[in-house]
């Protein structure tokens, strides 16, 4: 599912190029078409395992996905691996593999996956058809967001990466554009799959070689840079990422371009949260929280996710003291309350 484009890969050179586009799995709502443009093609109008395809709703360099219809399910996202890509057999088992991580996870806030399959050789991954937009364009829009709606957005994600993380998998990728977000509802789900990877991995198979990552260069843990296949802690880094940005409608990290943001991330610390706008500051505990979920060493994290969101909630739900002086007043201002 998304993050097709904008990320290295093991074994491949790191792609140091912004993304630009929608994500390769887009899962998008009839009330959001705009990040996909709808077209049909050879598939659209055919059936296949009972699925009638309609229009392709999104594209990327590994997979396709389209808008069908099936007499049970009844509206999904019908997923499948491009034409170029069917006779390979790596691409195949990426692809079985991301629909076995899928299914193995089941909360209210993760896309479920409804059924996998192989049809004539051509492999297929059905998918919840999701209400809402892709949060990063969301994002882009909203933020900073209220610190209630931070608090809400960040304890979803966490509890989706929580029982991903139970599941015995890393996602590896954990950032808005692989979120789908129901701003009326306040509702968030965590999709893609496409390079996540079990915390058992043999150690054998854990290195890559150096100056190779999987991830987005913008959300991804400086461990990730040497290409080791990273744990828990990797996803945490992203969260707490996406937390600084919620807040601020900044990220963590400025850079003129990609190449000096994998030297910031390696070798600088990220900007203290009440340094990242001046019209807008937080409590001490609130910046402490989020820059601990930032910490360069995974050690120096929070234990789980589900830690750090519980901190971070705590922190914004705490009233700002009296000596703030007209700190609490500009906060109310900025987000129109």
């Amino acid at each position: 599912m998304g993050g097709d484009r904008g990320q290295g890969r093991a074994g491949s050179p790191v792609d140091l190029t912004p993304a630009t586009g929608p994500p390769a799995s887009l899962l998008l709502s009839m009330r959001h078409r705009s990040f996909a443009a709808v077209t049909r093609d050879a598939l659209s109008g055919t059936i296949i395992a009972s699925y009638t395809l309609g229009d392709r709703v999104g594209e990327g360099g590994t997979a396709t996905v389209y808008r069908a219809q099936h007499p049970v399910h009844g509206t999904v996202a019908f997923k499948v691996l491009r034409e170029k890509l069917r006779a390979d057999k790596t691409a195949v088992a990426r692809f079985v593999r991301e629909a076995g991580y899928g299914a193995k996870v089941v909360h209210p806030n993760v896309i479920r996956t409804i059924e996998t399959g192989d049809e004539n050789g051509l492999p297929f991954l059905v998918l919840e058809w999701a209400v809402g937009e892709l949060l990063e364009g969301y994002a882009k829009r909203h933020t900073p967001f209220p610190p209630d709606e931070v608090s809400t957005v960040i304890r979803q994600i966490a509890g989706a990466v929580g029982a991903v993380h139970a599941a015995g998998i890393v996602h590896r990728d954990l950032k808005p554009d692989n979120l789908i977000y129901d701003a009326q509802t306040r509702t968030v789900k965590l999709l893609d799959f496409g390079i996540a990877t079990a915390t058992d991995t043999p150690q054998g198979e854990r290195l890559t070689r150096a100056g190779f990552f999987v991830g987005t260069l913008m959300y991804v843990a400086p461990e990730a840079l040497s290409g080791e296949i990273v744990s828990p802690a990797a996803d945490q880094y992203s969260l707490a990422t996406m937390a600084y940005q919620f807040l601020t409608g900044v990220m963590p990290y400025q850079a003129k371009n990609p190449r000096e943001m994998f030297t910031l991330l390696l070798s600088s610390p990220p900007k203290p949260l009440n340094k990242a706008k001046p019209e807008l500051v937080y409590t001490d505990a609130v910046e402490a929280v989020v820059m601990k979920g930032l910490a360069k060493a995974p050690g120096d994290r929070y234990p789980d996710v589900k830690a750090f969101a519980v901190a971070l909630a705590s922190a914004l739900e705490a009233p700002f003291p009296a000596a703030a002086g007209g700190l609490l007043s500009k906060m109310k201002g900025l987000f129109g309350r």
